[in-house]
């Protein structure tokens, strides 16, 4: 492994993008250690004033498409939920009874959007707890419930506003088109600190829309 800042990742299992990004991270965690972080992306949009794209009708379609279109160009198995944005809560919290390494992840994107189960079924679920080696009750627990809580707010504290969201120390990088963006930072620690990229990291705004 090599020596970079400390790596995390926010994700949760309600985004397609993030079932999308795994190969990418499997490799990352080839070179770098990453730390895996389950959130609720409900409270990210509610902290930060966002509707999510499933929930804007005009952009429903087009975030199914793209993400199917993608996952066709890289050859990656993929199949939506039956519904969409579903609740995710039952699997984070499974998420959240212990560590995780890339392969627990792998295993709850491959179960939601590779073979394309319910996620709010409890036969998806049984099927994570028998992946991850725990209990499926282990989600019911106070500790399990707070550590999700306490990871979302805490993502909320460092500025992740979306999911999926790589944190390269200070530097967060969203959404699964900035991963080559990420590793050209992870090359070159200095790539925001000169030329363009310093001065549109320092942008004014010239106005404001009311709110």
């Amino acid at each position: 492994m090599s020596s970079a800042p400390p790596l995390v990742w926010y994700f949760d299992v309600i985004s397609p993008f993030a079932a999308l990004a795994i190969p990418e991270i499997e490799t990352l965690c080839t070179q770098h250690a990453v730390t895996f972080r389950p959130v609720l992306f409900a409270g990210l949009l509610k902290a930060f004033g966002h509707l999510g794209p499933a929930e804007i009708p005009a952009k429903r379609t087009q975030t199914y498409r793209i993400a199917q279109w993608i996952a066709h160009e890289r050859g990656i198995a993929f199949r939506t939920p039956p519904a969409h944005p579903f609740n995710p809560l039952a699997l984070l919290r499974l998420l959240c009874v212990r560590d995780l390494a890339v392969a627990d992840v792998a295993v709850a994107f491959r179960l939601v959007w590779g073979e394309g189960r319910d996620p709010e079924c409890p036969d998806t679920a049984a099927a994570l707890a028998t992946a991850l080696g725990v209990q499926p009750e282990a989600a019911n627990g106070p500790a399990v419930k707070e550590c999700l809580r306490a990871n979302t707010a805490a993502a909320v504290a460092v500025g992740v506003y979306g999911v999926p969201t790589l944190a390269i120390g200070e530097e967060l990088f969203w959404g699964l088109d900035t991963m080559p963006m990420a590793r050209a930072y992870l090359a070159d620690p200095a790539l925001f600190a000169r030329g363009e990229m310093a001065r549109i990291s320092r942008l004014p705004m010239a106005t404001r829309r009311p709110r």
